[in-house]
């Protein structure tokens, strides 16, 4: 059984840490947010210690480390531009870091990263579960066995309704979150990436506050790709239906089924992890240098077949 901490335990993504914990036979320790709201604990680890302060929290976990009761891992659920410290925060007590995508916003910090993991000897590793799905398994294995098949057509669209709140949250702020291709886009790049090859030419169509669109040449795949948080941008037939979200991904025209099987990805994440497979700074850091890069590309107004299809020809590169 290893011994847990965790950071950010009233974020969103906090549930599927804690379930994870738990279902692979481990402990929480201790937590800490700096907001209380997080009854979501006593459903998973009601005994755990809990802090508000990041100072009460670290001299807590040295003091658990001095008695010889020191925690193995440090989960990290906390907005995007804290998570570089937060990383280091575990690193100094002397445990390996599990932390969200995106690790960090900015590729520099994966280099410093592995400066320290060679001066603690602990190990930083990162959540990047569209790796670990069946149906993406499947189809890497597909397109490995195949190398010489050509280049293929992808067209990546994902659109996540998101109300008022979010712009005014951290994940609205460009600083913060690192943008929509950091935010909500980081782990489909880097799926694309692991299943197509490095990316050989990029361009952006549009960057707003609610819509990223544009395309990338990689290695074994042209990909048009749409990113959004705006309702307006669920196709009108599941609008009827009442769904506020919608994400696709074809190829040579034929939609890459992996709608199912997401439930307990972070699961075998974790699994991955403690049993020193998990997802490393290496694995990570193309996509954290495709995003870091796009965040700061000059628009160009796409030819024709470069254009997403959900990027309407009357919409003008918009950029804020």
């Amino acid at each position: 059984m290893k011994r847990f901490a965790l950071i950010g335990a009233a974020g969103y993504i906090a549930p599927r840490h804690l379930k994870a914990i738990k279902d692979t036979g481990n402990t929480l320790v201790a937590a800490f947010d700096p907001f209380d709201s997080v009854g979501i604990m006593d459903s998973h680890f009601p005994d755990a210690e809990f802090f508000t302060h990041p100072e009460q929290f670290e001299s807590h976990l040295h003091d658990l480390r001095r008695a010889g009761r020191g925690v193995d891992m440090i989960s990290i659920c906390s907005p995007n531009h804290l998570h570089d410290s937060h990383i280091r925060l575990a690193l100094r007590a002397g445990a390996d870091a599990l932390c969200e995508k995106p690790l960090v916003l900015h590729p520099q910090d994966i280099h410093n990263l592995k400066a320290i993991e060679a001066e603690t000897g602990r190990r930083v590793w990162t959540i990047l579960q569209l790796r670990t799905h069946t149906a993406l398994l499947k189809l890497k294995k597909e397109l490995d066995a195949q190398p010489n098949s050509g280049i293929k057509d992808v067209d990546l669209s994902y659109v996540t309704s998101r109300g008022v709140w979010y712009q005014r949250s951290w994940k609205g702020r460009l600083e913060q979150s690192g943008g929509l291709a950091s935010n909500i886009g980081v782990h489909f790049f880097d799926m694309l990436t692991w299943l197509f090859g490095d990316v050989q030419h990029a361009e952006v169509h549009e960057r707003s506050d609610m819509v990223t669109a544009g395309f990338l040449q990689l290695e074994r795949a042209r990909v048009r790709w749409f990113l959004s948080v705006n309702m307006a941008d669920v196709p009108q037939e599941l609008r009827a239906r009442g769904q506020r979200t919608y994400r696709s991904i074809t190829m040579d025209g034929q939609e890459i089924e992996f709608s199912e099987g997401f439930t307990d990805l972070h699961n075998i994440v974790y699994q991955r992890t403690l049993a020193g497979n998990g997802f490393s700074l290496d694995d990570t850091l193309g996509a954290i240098e495709t995003v870091a890069r796009l965040r700061t590309l000059p628009l160009v107004t796409p030819e024709a077949t470069r254009r997403h299809p959900l990027l309407p020809d009357a919409r003008r590169p918009v950029d804020v």
